[in-house]
């Protein structure tokens, strides 16, 4: 296709994404579908107008995937509507942790049993497929800053976290796949893959968004500033935390989605109302000083930089889509990734997350449908492209990315066909 050809489909599909057509809104068909119909039409499946080899371009396509998810993550962490307390985060909490855990040990338990992957590739499998993912799942996650949904709200904040959560068992299929398992390798993985690059991507998270919410809050508070650029600053402080956990090896994924929670979080606490200061009056009397005296000028970063990551993180999911359907031919349909995909959704996805949330105090409504609403996506392909990168032998990339693409097409399809009937039967608006 030449860049004329481009130009004229993205931006055919920008103005019926923009027109939002009723049409596609009474099919209850969402844009992830419509972009993946759109590169299967033109990819080798059907006319052959484009192929883009995942194999040849994995540096680029990981490179995209990543930025995509580093947006998205972004954008989550800044609509959280609550700050760090158990008493709210612990169901998303289990899911990102303990569930994530029994679906990674149940998918490489079928890669390594039913399809006969070595065990290193098997975890990797489990691994790559087992976040959920925060940009293709639109449908379900927080709209707005001040969308307070419990199933939206668990939703998002688990595709947020499991994005880092994820990682330390993609590294631990890529050890075990040049090394045999031994006590040294599994508590060297641990110490460093496990504890260290979690925790310091928490801290990182924490400690920047935390400054860069009091450092716009002084300059903001100066007569002679002038406005500030919020969506250089929100990029800025995502290239920071992300930059800073990949020196020191912590999970930048995670520590970009815990940086825009501290960001916004520290944005409200700094917004708030300081406590009536006490003064003397001329008569020597104490007296409280008015409550609107006291008030600092808002601190909006997050805010102001979301009209900005919005667009961007959908002009990725079109294009990441779109090359996802000129991946696919038609002999990709193998029973092997079908396979695993259905006992991913059916199976794998509904165990683990009513294993992780025993006891959590979770409603068996919201259960069911969080369960059902584990969507595969860009998160998955940036993994993917991750591990065939790191270096994996060409004829293992090959029936991974098979597998992994297969998997990710049919959660667009599923998942992206049921979302609004099942929304708007078992969960109110």
């Amino acid at each position: 296709m030449t860049n004329a050809v481009w130009f004229v489909v993205i931006g055919t599909l920008l103005i019926l994404m923009g027109l939002r057509s009723p049409v596609l809104q009474r099919l209850n068909l969402t844009p992830s579908i419509i972009y993946l119909s759109v590169g299967v039409l033109l990819g080798p499946s059907i006319f052959g107008v484009f192929h883009f080899n995942p194999l040849k371009q994995a540096h680029l396509l990981e490179v995209l995937a990543e930025l995509a998810v580093l947006l998205s993550l972004f954008i989550a962490g800044t609509k959280m509507p609550v700050p760090f307390r158990w008493k709210v985060w612990r169901v998303p909490l289990r899911l990102a942790f303990i569930s994530m855990t029994i679906s990674v040990a149940l998918t490489a338990a079928f890669g390594y049993y039913l399809l006969g992957l070595p065990l290193g590739a098997a975890i990797l499998l489990g691994g790559i497929l087992a976040p959920t993912d925060p940009v293709l799942a639109t449908d379900v996650q927080v709209r707005h800053m001040g969308d307070t949904d419990p199933l939206r709200f668990t939703l998002t904040s688990e595709a947020g976290m499991n994005d880092g959560s994820a990682f330390p068992f993609v590294m631990l299929g890529l050890l075990l796949l040049g090394t045999p398992a031994s006590n040294e390798l599994l508590g060297g993985w641990v110490l460093k893959d496990v504890l260290w690059s979690t925790a310091s991507a928490i801290v990182v998270g924490l400690v920047t968004g935390r400054l860069l919410a009091q450092l716009v809050r002084g300059q903001r508070s100066s007569e002679k500033q002038g406005p500030l650029l919020d969506d250089f600053l929100g990029l800025g402080l995502m290239g920071l935390t992300y930059g800073v956990c990949l020196l020191i090896d912590g999970w930048g994924f995670l520590g970009v989605f815990v940086t825009a929670i501290s960001l916004r979080q520290s944005e409200l606490t700094l917004a708030r109302p300081e406590k009536p200061d006490q003064r003397l009056d001329a008569s020597g009397e104490s007296y409280s000083q008015p409550r609107e005296a006291t008030l600092q000028p808002p601190s909006e970063v997050s805010k102001g930089s979301l009209t900005f990551k919005e667009p961007l993180e959908r002009l990725s999911e079109l294009v990441l889509v779109v090359l996802l359907g000129g991946m696919l031919f038609i002999d990709s349909w193998s029973l092997r990734a079908v396979g695993l995909g259905l006992f991913l959704f059916v199976v794998v996805r509904p165990v683990s997350v009513f294993l992780g949330l025993l006891g959590s105090g979770a409603s068996w409504r919201l259960r069911m449908l969080v369960g059902w609403f584990g969507v595969r996506g860009i998160g998955s392909l940036y993994y993917l492209m991750f591990a065939v990168v790191f270096g994996l032998p060409e004829e293992l990339a090959l029936e991974l990315i098979h597998i992994t693409l297969v998997v990710v097409v049919l959660s667009i399809i599923i998942h992206g066909l049921t979302v609004k009937p099942m929304m708007t039967r078992w969960w109110s608006p």
